[in-house]
C-alpha cells in the first residue's frame, strides 16, 4: 500500500463537487480507456467512477484509497487520486502493459478547476502526445507500432491491403497480398511487425461475419482494434500527402507504392489518425518501403505462446521464462528492441543467417573483447533514436547535445577495440559504418566544442559559452564569484566542524535546496547544539543535508544568476540545436549499427554463459534434422532443474511425422516445443542449446498447444482448436514445422480421435511438412504401419513394486524419448501422483484390474459379468472404451494447476466440471456409469 503522499487530497468546494460530477456525466462512456484529470497545474491527478476502481485494484492494491464526492458511497463519484510521479508510471503500465487508451483532462484555464478540456490522448500505437511527459526520462523498450487494414471478400479469399507507420522510426511500410478466409498471413505479418494497434473499418452488416474473424485474429496477437469510419480508409489525397510527409528524391507520381490502392487507402486512415499533417515536423522526414510476406519465416500467435518468445504476465520477475527474457544481455534500449523484432522475424536467407552466426562464433570465442564492448562501451550508449525523434521533433536540450558530443568522441575507442578482432564480417557490419560515422561527427564535435561550455557539463550545468555574448560573459562573471564564494563558506564549515572538505564535508546540488553541505550520519552528530550556525534541511540514506545562513543567499544568488543566463542564451540554444539537428541521419545510422551489435553480442553471452555452453548449428535449404543432447533453452536455466537432454532425428520419408505418447509429466510438451525453438534461435541467427545441430530452412513455425478458451468471445475450449488447427492445414507447406500438443481432446472420445486422425493423415498425405505431434490417442500410432514417414516415439517411465505397501507400484518419469509406442498407461499412477482421492484411485484400479483380467480368461468371449451387486452384462467394446474415458478424465483431473493445494471441496468442484464435460460420452457408456455407481 502506498504512502498517503502518493494520494494527495482531492481539495474541491461542494459547488465545484457538483459541477465536476455534472461534467463527468455527461461524457460518453468509452471501452478500455482510462480518462486522467490533471490537477494543480499537473501536481497531481485524480481518475473517476469505474476508473478509479481500477486504480484502487492495480495500482494500491486496496479499494480503501476511494472516497466519494458529491455524495455518499452510494449516491457519490468514485474519485481516487495519484501524485505526478504515480500518475506517470500508471499511464505507462496503462499503454504498454494493460493495452488501455488514454485520455488526459485539463481545465481550460490553468489553475481553475473547469470547464474541462482534452489535453492529451494516446492509444498502444499512437503515443506522440504523451512521450516527452511519461517517457522523458525512461526508456522505452517497446515500438509503437500503428497498423490498418482492408480487406475484400472474394470467393474463399481475401484481398488485403495493409499499411503501418512507425512514428518513433518516421518509416511507413505497405503491401498487399492475398489470404484465406481465416486472416493466416495476415497474423503472421502482425506478429513480425509486433504491431500494438490496429484500425479497422467500422463493420457493416453484409461483412460483420468476416470482420467478426478479423477482430478475433488481431485480439489473438495482442492488438488493440480501433474501428474507423470507412470514410477515412479514402487514398483520394495520398499523392498529396506523401508529397509533403515523404523524404524525396524523385517525383512523388513516381512512387510504385501508389499502385497498391487498398494499401494506400489504410495509409490514408494511419496519417488522419495520427495527425501527421498536424505537425510539420513530420514533413520531409518519413521514409516509404513496401513489405514482403516472403523475407521471414511465418510465426501464429499459438506458435509464438508454445515457444514462450515474448515475456508474459505468468512469467512473475523472473526473466528467463521467456527466450526474449533469457537472451536479453543488450546493453541498450535500441538492441533490446531489436532483439524483439528478430525473434519474431526468423530469417530464410541461409547467408543472413551465417553472417550473424559468423559473427555470433567470433565474439563467443573471443571473452575479453566481449566483455570490453559490454561493459566499457555499450552501456554507455544513449537511445540514439529517441534522441533523433527529440531533435527532429524541436524537443531537445543543450544536454542531448552534450549526450551526443560524448558519443562522438568515444567513437574512435570503440573502433580501435574492434579493428582488434580484424575479421571481414566485423568490418562490413560495423567498422566500416562506424568509421564513417566518426568521420561524420567531426563537425559536430567542433560544434560543441565552440559553442558549449564543457566545464559547467561536469557539475551537471548545460550552457553556452559566456564569449558567445557580452550579457552572457558579465553574468558567468558574477556566477563564477558566488561560486567562489559557495567554496569558500564549505572551507569554513569544514574547518569549523573538523572535516575533511569533499570527503567528510561534500558540497551539493540539490534539485530542491540548491548548493547545500553533505555530512554522513554518524558526522551529523557534530551539528548538534548549533542550530543558529547549522539548519539542518533533511536525512536520507546518503547522509544529512545542512547549510548555513551565507550559503543559503550565495546559493539563492547563484540560483538567478543561473536562471538568467538560461533566459539570455534561449535564442542563442535554439540556433545550436537547429544545427544540430541536422545530423539526425547520422544518429540513426549509429543507432542501426550499435543496436545490431549489441543483440549480436548478447547472443554470444548467453551462448557462452548458459550451463551448457550452446553451439553453432549447421544449416541447409533442404534436408533432414539431426539435433545431438538438445535442451530447452528456458527450462534449463531454471532453479533446481537438472535438464534431461533428448537427441532428434525427422527423416525425409522416415520420420517426418513424429508421433509421442506417454503419461502426462512425462515431457512430451517439453520434447516437441524445444525443437520448435532451437529451430527458430537458428534463424534468427543465435547458437542453439545441444551438443551438434543440423537444421534446414523452415518457412513457417505453426501450433497448436493446450486447451485455451475463450468463452467471453463465444469461442469454446473444441472451437478454438478448431480454428487453430484449420489456419494450420492452409498455411502449412511442405518446408512448414507444425506442432500440435493434445489436438481433439475437448469433444467426445470418438470425434476427437477422428479428428486427430483425419487432421494427421492430411499433413502426411497432403502437405508432407515436419509434424511433432503429442497425444493420448495411442490408436493413433497405427499410422505407422501405413505411412513410412510417420515414426511413434515415446517418453519413458519406470514402474517398480513398493515393498513396503503391497499392490503399489511406483512410477518414475525418466524424461527419455525412445522409439516405439508406449506399452502401457500411466494416467492412475499420474492421478496418484496429483494426490487425487484414494478411494477414486483404489476403485479406478480395480475396474482396469477387471477389464485386465477378462482380456486374459475371455480373450474369445463378446461379454463379462463383472462380479459385483447388481451388476449389468457389458460388452469387451463398452469396457475397453470405458477404460479409456477413465483414463481421459484422470489424466486431465492430474493435470490441474494447484491441485496438491486445493481443499476437498475445490477438489469435488473440480471433479463435477469434468463430470459435467464428459456428460455425453459417460452417457453413452453403460459400464462407466456402472464404475460411477459403485462409487
Amino acid at each position: 500500500m502506498s504512502k498517503p503522499a502518493d494520494r494527495p487530497d482531492l481539495d474541491l468546494d461542494k459547488s465545484s463537487e457538483q459541477g465536476f460530477c455534472k461534467f463527468y456525466a455527461s461524457l460518453d462512456a468509452q471501452e478500455n480507456t482510462i480518462r486522467v484529470f490533471e490537477r494543480s497545474n499537473g501536481d497531481y491527478y485524480s481518475v473517476h467512477g469505474a476508473d478509479a476502481e481500477y486504480v484502487a485494484n492495480v495500482v494500491y492494491k486496496t479499494t480503501t484509497v476511494i472516497k466519494y464526492i458529491g455524495g455518499g458511497s452510494s449516491t457519490g463519484l468514485a474519485s481516487c487520486t495519484m501524485s505526478r510521479i504515480v500518475a506517470e508510471n500508471f499511464l505507462r503500465d496503462a499503454l504498454l502493459k494493460y493495452q488501455l487508451r488514454v485520455e488526459i483532462y485539463a481545465p481550460q484555464d490553468s489553475g481553475k478547476p473547469g470547464p474541462w478540456k482534452v489535453l492529451r490522448t494516446a492509444s498502444p500505437g499512437n503515443l506522440q502526445q504523451v512521450e516527452e511527459l511519461l517517457f522523458a526520462n525512461t526508456e522505452m523498450v517497446t515500438v509503437p507500432l500503428v497498423m490498418a487494414v482492408a480487406f475484400k471478400v472474394a470467393v474463399d479469399q481475401m484481398q488485403c491491403g495493409v499499411a503501418f507507420v512507425d512514428p518513433a522510426q518516421r518509416s511507413m511500410g505497405v503491401c498487399e497480398f492475398t489470404d484465406n478466409d481465416v486472416f493466416s498471413n495476415l497474423e503472421s505479418l502482425v506478429i513480425q511487425l509486433g504491431v500494438r494497434e490496429c484500425l479497422v473499418e467500422t463493420p457493416t452488416a453484409v461483412r460483420h461475419l468476416e470482420h467478426t474473424k478479423l477482430v478475433s485474429v488481431l485480439e489473438r496477437c495482442g492488438v488493440v482494434v480501433t474501428e474507423r469510419p470507412r470514410s477515412q480508409f479514402s487514398s483520394t489525397d495520398m499523392e498529396q500527402d506523401l508529397g509533403r510527409l515523404l523524404e524525396l528524391t524523385a517525383p512523388v507520381a513516381s512512387l510504385p507504392e501508389l499502385d497498391l490502392k487498398s494499401a494506400m487507402s489504410t495509409l490514408a486512415a494511419i496519417i488522419l489518425y495520427l495527425n501527421l499533417l498536424m505537425d510539420e515536423t513530420n514533413f520531409g522526414s518519413y521514409l516509404l518501403s513496401t513489405h514482403s510476406l516472403s523475407q521471414y519465416m511465418k510465426l501464429d500467435a499459438s506458435a509464438v505462446q508454445a515457444l514462450n518468445l515474448v515475456p508474459s504476465p505468468q512469467d512473475g520477475s523472473s526473466k528467463t521464462m521467456s527466450l526474449q527474457g533469457l537472451l536479453n544481455h543488450c546493453k541498450t534500449s535500441q538492441g533490446e528492441r531489436l532483439l524483439a523484432q528478430w525473434l519474431k522475424q526468423p530469417l530464410l536467407s541461409i547467408e543472413a543467417i551465417e553472417d550473424r552466426l559468423g559473427l555470433v562464433e567470433l565474439f563467443f570465442a573471443d571473452t575479453e573483447t566481449r566483455n570490453t564492448l559490454r561493459s566499457v562501451h555499450l552501456r554507455s550508449m544513449p537511445d540514439f533514436k529517441r534522441l533523433s525523434s527529440r531533435f527532429q521533433r524541436g524537443f531537445a536540450s543543450l544536454q542531448d547535445i552534450v549526450r551526443v558530443y560524448q558519443v562522438a568522441i568515444a567513437l574512435p575507442a570503440l573502433c580501435d577495440v574492434l579493428s582488434g578482432v580484424s575479421q571481414p564480417l566485423v568490418v562490413k557490419y560495423y567498422l566500416q559504418d562506424l568509421l564513417a560515422i566518426t568521420e561524420d561527427l567531426q563537425e559536430f564535435r567542433s560544434l560543441v566544442e565552440t559553442t558549449v561550455d564543457l566545464e559547467m557539463v561536469d557539475n551537471h550545468e548545460f550552457m553556452l559559452r559566456a564569449d558567445f555574448d557580452e550579457g552572457l560573459q558579465e553574468t558567468k562573471a558574477k556566477m563564477e564569484e558566488e561560486m567562489g564564494q559557495i567554496l569558500a563558506e564549505q572551507a569554513q564549515v569544514a574547518e569549523a566542524l573538523d572535516l575533511e572538505a569533499n570527503k567528510k564535508l561534500k558540497l551539493e546540488r540539490h534539485s530542491t535546496y540548491g548548493h547545500c553541505l553533505r555530512v554522513s550520519r554518524i558526522d551529523a552528530a557534530r551539528l548538534r547544539g548549533k542550530s543558529t550556525k547549522y539548519v539542518e534541511l533533511s536525512t536520507q540514506k546518503t547522509g544529512v543535508y545542512f547549510t548555513t545562513p551565507t550559503l543559503r543567499d550565495s546559493s539563492r544568488a547563484y540560483r538567478d544568476l543561473s536562471d538568467s543566463y538560461t533566459k539570455a542564451q534561449t535564442a542563442l540554444v535554439r540556433e545550436v540545436i537547429k544545427v544540430a539537428s541536422s545530423y539526425c541521419s547520422v544518429l540513426e545510422r549509429l543507432n542501426k549499427t550499435v543496436a545490431h551489435l549489441d543483440v549480436i553480442l548478447s547472443f554470444a553471452e548467453a551462448s557462452a554463459s548458459a550451463p551448457t555452453p550452446y553451439v553453432r548449428p549447421t544449416l541447409k535449404p533442404d534436408g533432414d534434422l539431426r539435433l545431438v543432447a538438445a535442451r530447452h533453452p528456458c527450462l534449463e536455466v531454471q532453479d533446481g532443474v537438472s535438464f534431461i537432454a533428448n537427441d532428434v532425428s525427422m527423416v525425409k520419408g522416415e520420420s517426418e511425422f513424429v508421433i509421442i505418447t506417454g503419461p502426462n509429466m512425462g515431457g512430451k510438451s517439453t520434447y516437441i516445443r524445444q525443437i520448435g525453438v532451437i529451430a527458430l534461435m537458428a534463424q534468427v541467427g543465435c547458437f542453439v542449446p545441444c551438443d551438434s545441430a543440423e537444421l534446414y530452412i523452415f518457412d513457417c513455425i505453426l501450433a497448436r498447444v493446450g486447451a485455451g478458451d475463450a468463452q467471453l468471445k463465444g469461442v469454446s475450449t473444441f472451437m478454438a482448436e478448431m480454428l487453430e488447427t484449420a489456419s494450420i492445414l492452409k498455411t502449412a507447406t511442405p518446408k512448414s514445422l507444425v506442432i500440435i500438443d493434445e489436438l481433439g481432446r475437448g469433444t467426445s472420445t470418438y470425434d476427437g480421435f477422428g479428428l486427430a486422425w483425419a487432421i494427421s493423415e492430411h499433413i502426411v498425405k497432403e502437405i508432407g511438412c515436419k509434424c511433432l505431434f503429442a497425444t493420448h490417442f495411442h490408436e493413433l500410432t497405427e499410422l505407422e504401419a501405413i505411412y513410412p514417414s510417420v515414426d511413434n516415439r515415446h517418453v519413458m517411465a519406470r514402474i517398480a513394486n513398493n515393498t513396503a505397501s503391497s499392490g503399489q507400484r511406483d512410477l518414475t518419469l525418466l524424461y527419455k524419448i525412445g522409439q516405439g509406442v508406449c506399452d502401457q498407461s500411466f494416467g492412475i499412477h499420474v492421478a496418484e501422483l496429483a494426490n487425487f482421492p484414494e478411494s477414486v484411485v483404489r476403485l479406478a484400479k480395480r475396474k482396469v484390474e477387471e477389464l485386465e483380467d477378462f482380456g486374459a480368461k475371455d480373450a474369445g468371449g463378446d461379454a463379462m459379468d463383472v462380479d459385483s451387486p447388481g451388476s449389468d452384462v457389458f460388452t469387451k467394446k463398452q469396457m475397453a472404451e470405458g477404460s479409456k474415458l477413465i483414463e481421459l478424465f484422470l489424466s486431465e483431473f492430474s493435470s490441474t494447476p494447484g491441485l496438491s493445494d486445493m481443499a476437498s471441496d475445490q477438489i469435488a468442484l473440480r471433479v463435477n466440471e469434468l463430470r459435467a464435460k464428459y456428460d455425453s460420452d459417460i452417457s453413452a457408456n453403460a459400464w462407466v456409469q456402472h464404475v460411477i455407481a459403485t462409487l
